[in-house]
């Protein structure tokens, strides 16, 4: 479907204000500010990195791009007993600088999105870290499966505690974006140089100004029977997508909300470089009459069990309140992206 000209501007107004509402976070930029990464570039960072290794590193990077190898990952600070690739913690600081240039020239420029989200989940890790042991940036691991190549088909693998990134090309493009896990505990915080931290705010913005669009009859329409603790499809539930879709489909919504449940979906496409995000959101946009949305627990989105999905032909996002772990006191998030068809790039089926 497509929007009228009003409508388009009222879903850039959304996405802006959304952000514009956690000023507070480390990055307040609305805006992209650069040209997304091309594949040759993501590439040349990956040859880059594998240049400042040994041939025993090379070994743990380079992997063959199996199903055990592309669905090892876990929202859980398991290390390498869930994953496959080589620990940050075992790099050395020029070494390391490359590892995030490979990331970087991968994920999108946004704020609170893509490389800027990933760099503050990693800070998150090191804050609990301070509190409780076994966390930290340290514990993250990538890993390239197959080789990378703008010809070939191979994936980036990278991970760690609330964070899980698959990237895979293929002929030169991105075939898939998804999975990405992303969660955060605590929510918020503030660092030791006063930098103030809510890398999932824009996510929690846009689902609640979504699900605070519909109306009464909306609301039960799009209310599912089942309660969630965590996410549906989280690791090792790869394929299980429900056979039905439940709640209210976004066709009959009007166009003001149907632009609210295309502003949810941007901050988790928005993982992926510029390009392929802003074609991934086109793609969606199309399949919007198709797209339900639905919700369990609350919406207002601040206690255990409340939960919201968007499910459409291709886009699957959740979003789960949790009690917290470390900081049992508060909540935290959990949240997965997934695509029906292009899940590790469509290579695998579940």
């Amino acid at each position: 479907m497509a929007f009228a000209a009003g409508t388009a501007l009222l879903f850039g107004a959304v996405y802006v204000n959304a952000n514009a509402a956690t000023g507070d976070s480390a990055s307040t930029s609305t805006a992209t500010t650069a040209a997304s990464s091309g594949v040759s570039d993501v590439v040349d960072a990956a040859n880059a990195f594998l240049d400042t290794l040994d041939s025993d590193q090379q070994a743990d990077v380079l992997l063959d791009f199996t199903e055990a190898n592309a669905t090892a990952w876990s929202n859980l600070p398991c290390g390498a007993t869930c994953r496959v690739g080589i620990e940050f913690s075992s790099l050395s600081d020029t070494q390391l600088t490359a590892a995030k240039a490979v990331i970087e020239a991968a994920t999108g420029t946004g704020s609170d999105t893509g490389y800027d989200q990933v760099s503050q989940i990693l800070e998150a890790d090191d804050y609990l870290g301070e509190t409780a042991s076994g966390y930290g940036s340290g514990n993250y691991y990538l890993a390239f499966l197959g080789t990378p190549s703008t010809s070939d088909t191979w994936q980036l693998h990278f991970g760690g505690h609330h964070l899980a990134l698959n990237l895979t090309y293929k002929d030169g493009a991105v075939e898939g974006t998804t999975p990405y896990f992303v969660g955060v505990e605590p929510t918020s915080w503030t660092g030791d140089d006063g930098t103030s931290y809510a890398p999932l705010s824009g996510m929690y913005d846009g689902m609640k100004a979504m699900v605070d669009s519909l109306t009464t009859d909306e609301l039960t329409e799009a209310k599912l029977s089942e309660s969630f603790s965590d996410v549906l499809l989280g690791p090792d539930d790869d394929g299980g997508f429900p056979s039905t879709k439940e709640g209210i489909s976004v066709g009959d919504l009007t166009d003001d909300q149907q632009a609210l449940v295309l502003a949810a979906m941007k901050p988790w496409v928005d993982v992926a470089d510029d390009d392929t995000a802003a074609s991934v959101l086109s793609t969606y946009e199309s399949e919007l009459d198709d797209t339900y949305i639905a919700y369990s627990g609350s919406t207002d989105l601040s206690a255990q069990g409340d939960y919201v999905r968007i499910d459409g032909p291709g886009v699957w996002i959740e979003f789960v309140c949790q009690d917290g772990v470390v900081y049992s006191s508060q909540i935290h998030y959990h949240t997965v992206y997934r695509d029906h068809s292009t899940d590790y790039g469509g290579e695998f089926s579940f």
